[in-house]
């Protein structure tokens, strides 16, 4: 470029501008070579043919006969690809991705956002900075949601996000060669897609997913996901209701069912922090690790100003909520370094909340300090605060944050981090209050994040992790609601009966029409109480711990013998779901925990159950259809080969039994309803 004449460069720099809408006064020497990459870019992407959708009929049974035969070895497939260890087909970190672009039907809110990596995005070490890739983040969910709402909207909070293949530096070294940095760096290509999961009143979720790309290898790999609540905003003094937002493929609908509960997750965050705290111990007990350098928790203590200019503003005049975060984690790095003396790695961020907005003239105060060091993590509080004057003396609380880091060496694994001692009062609140947050965190990340396949059949219950089992005991059940593949097996009378084989696992549904309401089934099927009532399965159920309004635990006793030809019993969380919003069932959500107050019995057969439950659907006003699903575990596989014949005789008689049971029971339950 430096060989162009000025007249030239002047007239390439107006055909970019007329192109990439570049403002006129924008120099044209200093910039030619970025427009002339974004504009490559952007003519790449408009001759790049979108292939056409590809849609999957959905398999089903002509006339809805029930085949033993058929039923069978599909039961048999199943259980050989266990036997062979078969897995999920989820992709794994490091292989390769659909590319972008490359997909079917598109939601109408989906933005789609690439951006190369330039110098001017990266840190020291040549590679993305997190702070960069945050404001990206925030401008493709922004864009997602006020184009669902068609008004401009504001960010109000971002999930945890955990970061899958670390955006800061790490070193491989193969055999016979040099040292090779391996990181997402200058020259390749973040990836963000973002669409709008759900829409409630004057709020939305956008789910956000972040890949790189390697353009000389071709290589796609995960960074991480995320998702972000925005909210509408219209006149003064007026809320925006938001239209609903109507799914259309089978992942659009998973999460647009599993969003209602996310929302609920957030909601309780707090008050799962206050709760454990409470039941810890008030004494602070400094954890002590042998040759460890001790390091007083204020030395760490970082406070930088920022003063908003126009660039930093969105397009409402607010400070860009992406530009917040991005200076939030620039001081906490600064924190962190002070701890370490080394260069850290972010590896996660805990919810954002954004608490009021600021404008352009605001002073933003950033203060941050390494709340606790663990062994190989330390987590880092971030505060946000603005003002409108060099004399004004209030500040208005914006943002408070968490953020986790690492310090990695030669080979990538986390090192050993010096210790904090915290000082008396509020530096001792937080040592306690980062304590606890780890603890929630990895029980979020081990229960939420992890695949529903790999979570075990039993996880242990306590306190701290009591949200998070119940938000995966509804979300399993409304994921398996959600799935578009199934198949028909039997239909006798009322009762339909269908399959759904998926990798290693057969689930089953089973449904009916009955004369009730549906507040009044989802009163009934909700108390395993009750259940042996009309199950034959069920000898009985205690009432073990009523955890909160919505989910119980419960000891059953089961009739059927295992293969050791003992009675079973289960331990049995009972997740409870009114509809969120019209047109959502209700829904009853199952599966097993562990208890120290409840150990397995010689007596019995442990049994476990990974995900059952029931979802009641209005259909009128005394009208429902109700679903029974049931996720089929290994062991149970190995009674429905040995008993396929009379299986379905099975499900049809004890489906038929329920509904005899809803319909004696619903008018004693109104007469109750009414005495209340």
């Amino acid at each position: 470029m430096d060989g162009l004449e000025q007249p030239k460069s002047s007239f390439i720099f107006f055909l970019f501008a007329e192109v990439c809408k570049i403002p006129a006064g924008c120099p044209a020497p200093c910039c030619i070579q970025n427009i002339f990459i974004r504009f490559s870019l952007a003519i790449s992407s408009w001759v790049s043919p979108v292939p056409e959708a590809s849609h999957s009929s959905t398999q089903g049974c002509p006339g809805g006969g029930f085949i033993a035969a058929d039923f069978a070895a599909k039961i048999w497939d199943v259980k050989s690809k266990q036997q062979r260890g078969s897995t999920s087909c989820s992709r794994e970190p490091g292989e390769r991705e659909e590319a972008p672009g490359a997909m079917g039907s598109r939601s109408p809110t989906e933005v789609q956002m690439s951006q190369l990596v330039l110098p001017c995005h990266t840190n020291h070490r040549g590679e993305l900075s997190a702070g960069q890739l945050l404001k990206w983040i925030d401008t493709a969910a922004c864009l997602s949601a006020e184009r669902h709402a068609g008004c401009p909207c504001v960010t109000a909070s971002m999930d945890d996000i955990y970061f899958e293949h670390t955006i800061s530096q790490r070193y491989t070294n193969p055999p016979g060669q040099q040292r090779a940095r391996s990181g997402v760096g200058v020259g390749q290509v973040v990836n963000i897609k973002a669409k709008v999961n759900r829409a409630f009143n004057s709020s939305m979720e956008v789910g956000i997913q972040v890949s790189y790309e390697d353009l000389c290898s071709g290589k796609h790999c995960s960074i991480c996901k995320a998702y972000a609540t925005f909210v509408a905003q219209g006149p003064p003094g007026t809320k925006v209701k938001l239209k609903p937002l109507a799914p259309q493929t089978e992942e659009e609908k998973i999460e647009h069912s599993i969003a209602a509960e996310r929302r609920r997750m957030r909601l309780v965050h707090k008050d799962t922090l206050k709760d454990l705290l409470t039941r810890s111990p008030r004494n602070t007990e400094l954890e002590t690790r042998d040759g460890s350098v001790v390091v007083p928790a204020e030395k760490t203590r970082v406070e930088s100003v920022e003063l908003v200019l126009p660039p930093h503003a969105n397009h409402q005049g607010n400070t860009f909520g992406g530009q917040i975060m991005a200076w939030m984690e620039n001081v906490a790095t600064i924190a962190a370094s002070r701890l370490c003396h080394a260069h850290p790695t972010l590896r996660a961020i805990e919810m954002f909340h954004f608490r009021g907005p600021s404008q352009v003239g605001d002073r933003l105060v950033l203060k941050a300090i390494v709340n606790n060091a663990f062994k190989n993590s330390m987590e880092v509080g971030v505060c946000a605060e603005a003002y409108d004057q060099e004399m004004s003396v209030s500040r208005r609380h914006i943002n408070s944050a968490f953020m986790t880091f690492v310090v990695l060496d030669e080979e990538g694994q986390p090192r050993t981090l010096p210790m904090v001692v915290p000082q008396p009062g509020d530096g001792e609140r937080r040592y306690r209050e980062a304590s606890a947050r780890k603890k929630i965190r990895l029980d979020r990340k081990y229960v939420v994040s992890c695949k529903q396949n790999e979570v075990p059949l039993s996880v242990p219950w306590d306190q701290s992790n009591k949200v998070y089992l119940s938000y995966n005991n509804v979300s399993a059940l409304k994921t398996l609601v959600a799935k578009a593949n199934w198949a028909l097996a039997r239909e006798k009378e009322k009762v339909r009966i269908y399959t759904l084989e998926e990798d290693k696992f057969l689930s089953f549904r089973i449904e009916m029409s009955v004369r009730i309401a549906a507040g009044q089934a989802f009163s009934l099927l909700s108390d395993l109480r009750r259940r042996h009532e009309w199950d034959r399965h069920y000898a009985s159920a205690e009432l073990v711990q009523q955890v909160d309004e919505d989910d119980a635990i419960y000891h059953v006793l089961s009739q059927t013998l295992s293969h050791e030809n003992k009675p079973q019993d289960f331990v049995i969380l009972a997740s409870r779901r009114k509809p969120c919003d019209k047109g959502d069932p209700y829904v009853v959500a199952f599966r097993s925990v562990t208890l120290p107050t409840h150990p397995a019995c010689p007596s019995f057969t442990r049994g476990e159950t990974l995900c059952s439950g029931f979802c009641v659907w209005p259909e009128g006003e005394e009208t429902s259809k109700v679903a029974y699903y049931n996720q089929a575990t290994p062991g149970y596989l190995a009674y429905v080969t040995t008993n396929v014949a009379g299986l379905s005789s099975d499900f049809c008689a004890t489906f038929e039994a329920c509904e005899r049971f809803l319909l004696k029971n619903k008018d004693d339950l109104i007469a109750r309803i009414r005495d209340l």
